[in-house]
């Protein structure tokens, strides 16, 4: 059965939860969404902090 990307359910959910609590381990899982958070903070900022251009300037 093919899922379409977009339409996990609850069941599909569980299990990647508990195949990334396999491979990574309880310890790890705290440190990889620190790490994962930060660089969405980071994003974020530089989103923001992207020079916008004026157009009564550009003549």
């Amino acid at each position: 059965m093919i899922i379409p990307l977009g339409m996990f359910g609850t069941q599909e959910i569980i299990v990647i939860a508990i195949i990334v609590l396999l491979l990574f381990g309880g310890r790890k899982i705290p440190e990889l969404m620190r790490g994962l958070g930060t660089g969405i903070k980071e994003f974020k900022k530089a989103t923001k902090d992207e020079p916008t251009t004026d157009k009564n300037t550009e003549n």
